[in-house]
């Protein structure tokens, strides 16, 4: 699971101040304490606002993920942390024993995907329909093209680690209760890379990469719908050690529609009708996302009547096939009549308006048995 922006995480701007990182760190704190908090992802909230707090109120960390996010404190940038300066895992406990096991220095060299990138972007309804092309802005770490990713200011000043000897791991001996072991990790001089440069870079700085604003064109497909992601492979941030670039994730929000109310792919939609077209029928003109259509609303029709028009609701995603508009039909009842539709009314109300038994007939019939 990708992790969430730290800024987000604490509700901070970028150019938070130290006093407002430590504020708002202990707001949540308190908020999410699983001492407190007996919510079911509580701790895990807990969890995320420490992580992001034990970052951003470090200077260097916190310089280190704003020009590379969560990259910068995993090793892929500006160093690697380690319990006394070495990196334990399986395979050095494979090497100790049985004298196998992956060299640690060779996967510190091995190319890795770049890290992902997620932005959100809000659509339109009518865009969510019909599907569009819009362009969104993103920060993208490549290639620094002065050195060529190197980090270095020239050629001349890179040089052979004269602690691993270029091969990005030494070994170091230890005592052990099994007995003394001999294991293989990553070279803390060059931090695995084999390679000291003496003067760094102008551009980069000796990161190798730099940030740079791109635009995007992304093709919002028809039948979209809120918190639905799209993939986008390779706009992501550069690879590490020449491997590919990472992806774009992005999560769409689709806007609300006054008229049309949504539940997957079907529409609804309420049309209101008088008392007049309700009783003796008509033919109405109703809208659906692709125009206008005609409907024949039957004599007798009662308010919430619902009709179906196929093929006329939102794009599924998957299947391509489109959902049903359901179109409740309203009775109104008229609120302020006119002398003479007042008359009308009282002459009609003394005619018998019900050929079927009323519902409050068959009430009363209940009763009497």
């Amino acid at each position: 699971m990708s992790k969430r922006d730290y800024y987000e995480v604490l509700g901070i701007e970028k150019n938070a101040s130290d006093t407002e990182i430590k504020s708002a760190y202990r707001k949540l704190a308190r908020k999410y304490h699983p001492d407190v908090n007996k919510e079911a992802d509580a701790e895990t909230k807990f969890k995320e606002v420490q992580e992001a707090y034990e970052v951003l109120s470090n200077a260097q960390k916190r310089s280190q993920y704003d020009r590379f996010g969560h990259q910068a404190n995993q090793g892929g940038f500006g160093g690697a942390e380690g319990f006394g300066g070495f990196d334990f895992d399986i395979n050095d406990i494979f090497s100790s024993f049985f004298g196998g096991g992956q060299k640690r220095g060779a996967s510190q060299n091995a190319p890795r995907k770049g890290q992902d990138i997620h932005k959100r972007m809000r659509v339109s309804f009518k865009d969510a329909v019909h599907g569009a092309k819009k362009t969104i802005r993103t920060m993208v770490y490549e290639e620094c093209s002065s050195c060529h990713g190197s980090g270095a200011y020239s050629k001349n000043d890179i040089n052979t680690c004269p602690r691993c000897n270029g091969s990005g791991a030494v070994t170091v001996d230890q005592q052990t209760l099994f007995g003394r072991t001999r294991t293989q990790t990553t070279c803390p001089q060059c931090e695995g890379s084999g390679k000291i440069v003496s003067k760094k870079c102008d551009s980069c700085h000796g990161d190798g990469v730099v940030g740079k604003e791109k635009t995007v064109s992304v093709n919002i497909p028809e039948g979209v719908d809120s918190n639905n992601q799209l993939r986008m492979p390779g706009f992501g941030h550069k690879g590490i050690n020449g491997g590919p670039p990472g992806d774009l994730y992005i999560v769409f929000e689709v806007e609300e529609d006054p008229l049309y109310e949504r539940h997957g792919d079907d529409l609804v939609v309420e049309i209101p009708i008088t008392v007049a077209q309700a009783a003796l029928g008509d033919e109405i003109i109703v809208p659906t996302p692709y125009g206008d259509v005609k409907l024949k609303i039957p004599a007798g029709t009662q308010s919430h009547k619902t009709f179906r028009l196929r093929g006329k609701g939102m794009t599924n995603i998957r299947s391509k096939r489109k959902g049903d508009e359901h179109v409740i039909i309203r009775v109104v009842t008229p609120t302020k009549l006119s002398k003479k539709q007042q008359q009308l009314f009282e002459q009609l109300a003394k005619t018998d308006l019900t050929s079927e038994e009323t519902v409050w007939e068959k009430i009363k019939s209940k009763f009497k048995q």
